[in-house]
């Protein structure tokens, strides 16, 4: 049996679970959810970064990845972000859905699966 390595684990949920070979995140969303839907994004792609590295890796390692946006209108903005900040040479596959979030502020919510 392998081992399973759960990271910042709460009441409800782990932020990442590291099992077989694979980094699992919880999807993440802005700690400052009174920013445009550009500034959520980096937010969240900072807060994925840090959790990545907990787990020994970093966004080069992601394979997958869903973008939840509250509007797809903001799609453009979203994306101006991730095309900042993705691997040029290391994208992931992606899905993008719109979808309502947990809190009305929140604009966007990211979930990844990458390597270990």
């Amino acid at each position: 049996m392998s081992s399973i390595l759960r990271i910042e684990s709460g009441a409800r949920m782990s932020q990442a679970v590291v099992a077989n070979g694979f980094i699992f995140l919880a999807g993440q969303v802005a700690d400052d959810p009174s920013k445009d839907v550009e500034d959520q994004t980096r937010q969240v792609l900072a807060e994925i970064d840090r959790l990545l590295a907990a787990a020994g890796a970093d966004k080069r390692r992601i394979l997958t990845a869903n973008v939840y946006l509250a509007d797809i209108g903001d799609f453009a903005a979203m994306n101006r972000a991730w095309d900042a900040w993705v691997a040029p040479d290391a994208k992931p596959a992606r899905a993008t859905i719109e979808a309502a979030l947990a809190a009305p502020a929140y604009r966007v919510e990211i979930q990844v699966t990458a390597l270990a």
